[in-house]
């Protein structure tokens, strides 16, 4: 039997890490729930990639590894709250050189390890190891008239 005596990771500690202040309103000393399906945080959505067919890697696409004090993903609408993929070193890389014929992505990420989506207004997430896509969430707009993308 393994023992994991690693401090639980909590909204204190992802802000502490990451620097990125969240709101008065968030208690930080829960521990922050990992999970391996789809979920969304404001305006965005991350999905496992074993839920996606219509996504392709750029040819000659770079990936890049997330720092301890994370990667920005979206800021919100008008210079809001960044959404922050928070991972320990050297268990998560990044990238942007991904397309689909939505226009919805802005990325993937693999980890091999759990990491985190920090937002200073929603608190955090987390996400077990795999592959994931990253898009933006968009709404139908009322009357019908098509969609509009969520602005956070």
């Amino acid at each position: 039997m393994t023992v994991n005596h690693a401090p639980p990771v909590t909204l204190a500690s992802l802000s502490r890490q990451t620097g990125l202040a969240v709101l008065d309103h968030l208690e930080r000393s829960v521990r922050i729930p990992v999970v391996d399906g789809i979920q969304a945080q404001g305006d965005l959505i991350v999905i496992p990639m074993s839920e996606i067919s219509d996504l392709s890697f750029w040819q000659h696409g770079t990936w890049t590894d997330v720092p301890s004090e994370g990667v920005e993903l979206l800021r919100g609408a008008a210079g809001g709250n960044p959404h922050t993929l928070v991972a320990d070193p050297g268990t998560c890389r990044w990238t942007t050189n991904v397309s689909e014929p939505g226009g919805l992505v802005i990325g993937v990420f693999e980890a091999s390890a759990p990491v985190y989506l920090l937002h200073p207004e929603h608190g955090a997430s987390g996400c077990t190891p795999g592959r994931y896509a990253v898009r933006r969430q968009r709404e139908y707009t009322p009357g019908g008239w098509g969609s509009r993308l969520v602005a956070d």
